[in-house]
């Protein structure tokens, strides 16, 4: 059956889907994969335990068949927007309303949505291009246009620390600012590398979006104030020609698919737009079982307390599992500063990431090739198929199995 060219582009081979399709395989059990591929968040008892209890209480109010009996308006739940507009309020002077937030059908769904108001095709016969300014950046926006060469990124400072760690920098002096740019889209902390951005690349990107009267997109999801994965102490940032971007997710329900935009209401009514036609709503169970959390603050406390800690701690167990096993100079580690995951960086690796990949998922091992995070990075650069992707918040047992399969192979390949 012959397709649309729309049709054509969304049914062709991607990252995010071969991310995805790894991920259900996990899910569906049956032969053992160790699953160090994919975003999905650990398992915390005491994170699990606090929602359970909030959707017994939501159950016996009957609140949670009311929120599933009926449509929120294209914005998602108002209760939730309002509630999220005056914690940040607090904690930060934004003087946000609600008319400021949005909920959208995960994080992915959100960046859909921007990506295809602020690029593509424009009337006056003009293309725009979303701007990465410092790849490798997220493999779920590489598709997420519905026009093709949508993307523009620019190659990172390299700079390698001692006990073979190495960091990203935005590399401003390759930085140039076209008419063909319709935004700055950063993660931070990045996924896949966890780098986190300093306040000083933050606020020169912010200079340069104004400059420009193009937005400053900053993807949150596993940021500041909640879920707070994020080891280094920064500052949020947020003016009226910024676009925030959070989630539930990393907080623990990806299953329920909420993504959070705090951005400025011409923003926001352009996105309620899309939603209204594309979803009519966005789903309302997560934003209802948080709100309590989002009312008191204890969201806040939750992040700080529990889930930081957590990830901080796993994130040095796998550091020096991958030291201890990989015995290659060679072999450098991107510094973590927060997300779920270890960007390992493979000197003059004898075979491709991707080859590696498919190497470790026979294994039973499944990562994910760096190759797919450099979305409108064009030129051949040997980095980009030197570097793969790490999960470390599986369970213990899970990750030390998977990097010794990791090691064994690395150590196999150098010395071949």
């Amino acid at each position: 059956m012959p397709y649309s060219i729309f049709g054509n582009k969304f049914t062709q081979h991607s990252g995010i889907t071969e991310l995805m399709d790894d991920l259900n395989e996990g899910v569906k059990g049956g032969e053992e994969l160790l699953m160090l591929g994919g975003g999905n968040p650990a398992s915390i008892p005491h994170i699990e335990a606090r929602l359970t209890e909030l959707m017994q209480e939501l159950l016996d109010q009957g609140k949670l068949v009311d929120t599933l009996a009926n449509y929120d308006g294209p914005k998602g739940k108002d209760t939730f927007a309002i509630a999220i507009a005056e914690l940040f309020n607090e904690l930060y002077g934004w003087e946000l309303t609600s008319d400021n937030v949005m909920l959208t059908n995960g994080s992915q769904n959100a960046f859909f949505y921007l990506f295809n108001l602020l690029a593509g095709n424009f009337n006056d016969g003009k293309k725009k291009k979303i701007l990465f300014p410092l790849a490798p950046e997220y493999i779920g926006y590489a598709d997420a246009s519905v026009s093709e060469d949508a993307f523009v990124a620019v190659r990172p400072k390299i700079t390698e620390l001692e006990n073979q760690m190495f960091k990203y920098n935005v590399d401003f002096d390759a930085l140039t600012i076209t008419d063909e740019i319709g935004a700055i889209c950063v993660s931070r902390p990045t996924n896949p590398t966890g780098n986190v951005l300093t306040d000083d690349e933050i606020e020169k990107l912010d200079v340069l979006a104004k400059a420009n009267n193009i937005p400053l997109i900053i993807d949150n999801a596993y940021g500041t104030p909640f879920p707070n994965i994020i080891f280094e102490d920064v500052k949020p940032h947020y003016n009226d020609n910024t676009i925030l971007c959070l989630s539930l997710s990393k907080f623990g329900l990806p299953g329920a698919r909420c993504g959070i935009v705090i951005a400025n209401t011409h923003i926001i009514k352009a996105m309620a737009n899309l939603s209204g036609i594309m979803a009519l709503s966005p789903g309302g169970i997560g934003p209802e079982i948080v709100l309590p959390l989002v009312k008191n603050k204890e969201i806040i406390e939750l992040s700080d307390k529990v889930i930081k800690p957590f990830y901080q701690q796993k994130s040095q167990i796998a550091i020096n599992l991958l030291l201890s096993k990989i015995n290659n100079k060679n072999f450098r580690i991107h510094k973590a500063e927060g997300a779920l995951f270890l960007w390992l960086w493979f000197k003059e690796l004898p075979i491709t990431s991707n080859e590696l990949y498919k190497i470790l998922k026979e294994k039973g091992l499944i990562v994910v090739s760096g190759h797919y995070f450099f979305p409108g990075l064009d030129q051949d650069w040997q980095h980009k198929n030197e570097c793969i992707r790490l999960n470390y918040a599986q369970d213990s047992e899970v990750v030390e199995k998977g990097i010794s399969i990791l090691a064994d192979t690395i150590n196999e390949l150098y010395s071949a």
